[in-house]
């Protein structure tokens, strides 16, 4: 597979027009698809970008990018996989609708699934615009997993290839199974990150309401976030003190039910994405 003309699905979105906008830096032919009017007038008033019929977008596309939500990924690519030539790549930005089974039964494609690590927390980058740059694709480097899912080996370095192109800068890319990619979304970063740092956010909630103004609330809580987070992480060295080892000791039964690493089981991991798509 030669430099790939790649067709984009939902360009215009929160997501798609992240991707647009990197991809118009690449030497990549890149056909633009977005329903909605906003998203069409997004992309033409930001970035000069006219969009085109799926016809047009497909046509003459040796990879198609679905930067669509998960809940419509099997529609969208059921719908277009007539139209899909022997050895079209299909690159999906999340395991799940691929983990779920939501891709056509077309041996003859080539399925890549991507999905960005987002910019660390010790993120030390000098420039201000890096250090802003939560999300990753603008400024901050980031790194990316990757899987093929299915298709020839040689594909992967053409999958990985656009992947950095779309999330760049790039720090380190990882390939692994979408099976492993399911452990890491949802299980990793949503089921337990997200949920912790909610809980996180409802105990700050907690020592306000009873009395701790919120302003000294939160700097108590995100600087010890840091700290702690750097010394957990071992992003420096460093030991916690008995009276912290102690706390934490204690609160790990009185936070975590003892079962909880369970939801990494192939079954709980099955039900998260079956929710979620």
């Amino acid at each position: 597979m030669n430099l790939p003309t790649v067709a984009l699905f939902g360009a215009g979105g929160k997501m798609g027009a992240r991707l647009a906008r990197n991809l118009q830096r690449s030497e990549y032919t890149v056909r633009h698809v977005e329903v909605s009017e906003a998203g069409r007038k997004r992309l033409k008033e930001e970035l000069g970008i006219e969009c085109v019929d799926v016809n047009v977008a497909l046509a003459d596309a040796s990879a198609v990018i679905l930067a669509v939500p998960d809940t419509v990924i099997g529609k969208i690519a059921a719908s277009i996989a007539p139209q899909l030539k022997p050895g079209t790549m299909i690159i999906t930005l999340d395991a799940a609708a691929p983990f779920a089974g939501h891709l056509p039964d077309r041996p003859d494609l080539t399925y890549f699934v991507t999905h960005p690590c987002h910019p660390s927390i010790f993120n030390n980058s000098s420039s201000e615009e890096a250090r802003k740059d939560r999300f990753g694709g603008l400024a901050a480097p980031q790194s990316i997993v990757n899987s093929l899912m299915q298709g020839p080996e040689e594909h992967y370095a053409v999958g990985e290839a656009i992947a950095q192109t779309i999330y760049a800068p790039i720090l380190r890319s990882y390939p692994m199974t979408v099976e492993q990619m399911a452990l890491l979304e949802p299980g990793l970063s949503e089921t337990v990150c997200a949920t912790l740092l909610a809980v996180m956010k409802d105990g700050m909630q907690e020592v306000v309401r009873r009395g701790v103004p919120k302003e000294a609330a939160r700097d108590f809580l995100l600087g010890h976030m840091n700290i702690l987070a750097a010394v957990i992480f071992e992003e420096i060295p460093g030991a916690f003190s008995d009276a912290c080892n102690k706390a934490i000791e204690f609160g790990k039964p009185r936070l975590m039910r003892e079962d909880w690493l369970d939801i990494f089981e192939p079954a709980e991991i099955a039900d998260s994405i079956k929710r979620i798509t």
